[in-house]
């Protein structure tokens, strides 16, 4: 058999831990032969939890303990420093350890991301990481970085953001040259703040496939296959498509539950439908990664059930295969 894969999982972080973490963890165990995942958090409620659950390989699920837990309202900094039997830190400290290629967390993103740049750090020339998401298109998905990590950027934070952004897409998903475009007001390159502008600059003068400026309103086209822009707008823009893809399925389908002939029309089209839900569903994708980190840790949805969870396990597997952070470390 190929060599083991380990990953961490956070049993104590987001809404739904421990239970929704721990079914994700064992429903992912047959998607890989390789897999084994090490579930992170107080040791009796994990016990406690395991016992609900129907057979699974005791073999590939192992226990670390950890005793306390950070909350989203604290501080991330004084959290770590005060909190080293938290499960984020103790998890980390696996991944640093060697003894887990990854770490995964559905908890406070600041403690998360302050946590794994002091224990595991940064690759080389990377100032900040940052966490990149895919957002469904019309042709695909398309990249958003940085999607809540860094609410206060610096324009050269913005141009590291879209060369990591160009590196996976083109070395992971085999796109031969994406196109990089930068979030902003308008299209002319004159337009925005002057961290826009000032991004501009750099990303126009760098040796990646730069198209310039996309509103908003083209975020979903697929008229780019990277879009950079600072923490605070991305995570703008990724809590605003959330609530807007609940909102639209909401209405359809009460709009397709209206009527006689409207239910019919939705029995027909039934699988269109789940298909269109399925693509806006942050379950189906799971988590998204911090790029530029010397290993992999993937921040999992608040609010993620178990589907959630395997999705982010299965996400996890797939950027170990593909050799992500030495790809990123072997170009920047």
């Amino acid at each position: 058999m190929s060599e083991r894969i380990y990953i961490a999982l956070d049993v104590m972080g987001g809404d739904n831990g421990p239970e929704a973490v721990i079914a994700g963890a064992l429903q992912a165990l047959p998607l890989d032969d390789r897999l084994a995942v090490i579930l992170v958090g107080k040791e009796h409620w994990i016990y406690e939890h395991l016992s609900r659950q129907g057979g699974y390989d005791t073999g590939r699920v192992s226990i670390v303990n950890a005793n306390e837990i950070i909350t989203p309202d604290e501080h991330p900094t004084a959290a770590i420093r005060n909190k080293k039997d938290s499960s984020v830190v103790v998890g980390i400290n696996l991944v640093r350890q060697g003894k887990a290629q990854a770490f995964v967390s559905a908890g406070s993103t600041g403690a998360l991301l302050s946590c794994a740049t002091i224990t595991i750090g940064r690759l080389l020339g990377i100032e900040r990481p940052a966490i990149a998401t895919p957002l469904p298109s019309e042709k695909g998905f398309t990249f958003l970085i940085d999607s809540g990590a860094n609410v206060d950027c610096k324009p050269n934070y913005l141009a590291q953001f879209g060369k990591m952004g160009y590196i996976y897409m083109k070395k992971v998903m085999g796109l031969d040259n994406p196109r990089v475009g930068l979030v902003n007001i308008g299209a002319e390159a004159e337009k925005g703040n002057e961290l826009s502008k000032e991004a501009h600059k750099l990303l126009s003068a760098s040796d990646i496939n730069f198209i310039g400026n996309v509103e908003p309103r083209d975020i979903f086209t697929g008229g780019c296959d990277v879009l950079v822009c600072d923490g605070f707008v991305g995570n703008v823009i990724l809590k605003q498509a959330e609530g807007m893809a609940g909102f639209l399925l909401k209405i359809l389908k009460n709009e397709l539950m209206s009527s006689p002939v409207s239910r019919l029309g939705a029995l027909l089209s039934k699988g269109a439908y789940d298909n269109l839900r399925r693509r806006m569903d942050y379950s189906e994708i799971g988590g998204a990664p911090f790029l530029g980190l010397k290993a992999l840790v993937v921040k999992a949805h608040g609010s993620s059930n178990a589907r959630a969870i395997t999705s982010a396990v299965r996400q996890c597997v797939s950027f170990i295969d593909a050799r992500i952070v030495e790809e990123l470390n072997n170009v920047l």
